[in-house]
């Protein structure tokens, strides 16, 4: 095997003599890349490639990569944590998300020490006080009450 590896290496580097076309190294430049690409590997033998075992493809459940539009009554609730903490009139709530609104949203997102983009992301929505609704857990585990016991 070691033999099989020393002639590949030999006619890669295009040596005199071992099967080349006699090529010096001078006229190496010459020659286009494309013909001078060295011979492909053949298998060890025939056995070992067909014991290989492919790999099964495993299946993943993927979800959509985008975030859909929120309803009008999304969009009216965050211009009421707008208006509720002054960066919006009362008279612009309307579930219509325009520019005053984006505009509303970045002055406050600018206060709040956020990026000021105008666009409505969960950090935003969390400082609103509208974020995801989670039950907080103690650490202490809760007593129940007994009969008799107000």
């Amino acid at each position: 095997m070691r033999k099989f590896w020393a002639l590949a290496a030999t006619v890669a580097l295009g040596l005199p003599g071992f099967g080349s076309k006699g090529v010096t190294p001078k006229e190496e430049s010459s020659i286009p890349k494309s013909t001078a690409s060295a011979p492909k590997s053949t298998p060890r033998d025939a056995a070992a490639t067909t014991t290989t075992t492919a790999k099964k493809p495993t299946s993943r459940i993927t979800r959509p990569n985008r975030q859909y539009t929120p309803t009008p009554e999304r969009y009216k609730q965050i211009e009421e944590a707008l208006c509720r903490r002054g960066y919006l009139s009362s008279d612009q709530v309307n579930g219509q998300w325009n520019d005053r609104s984006a505009a509303a949203l970045k002055k406050f997102q600018a206060d709040q020490n956020l990026v000021a983009s105008g666009k409505i992301d969960s950090l935003s929505l969390i400082a609103l006080g509208l974020g995801p609704k989670h039950q907080t857990t103690s650490l202490e585990s809760p007593v129940p009450s007994q009969p008799g016991n107000p």
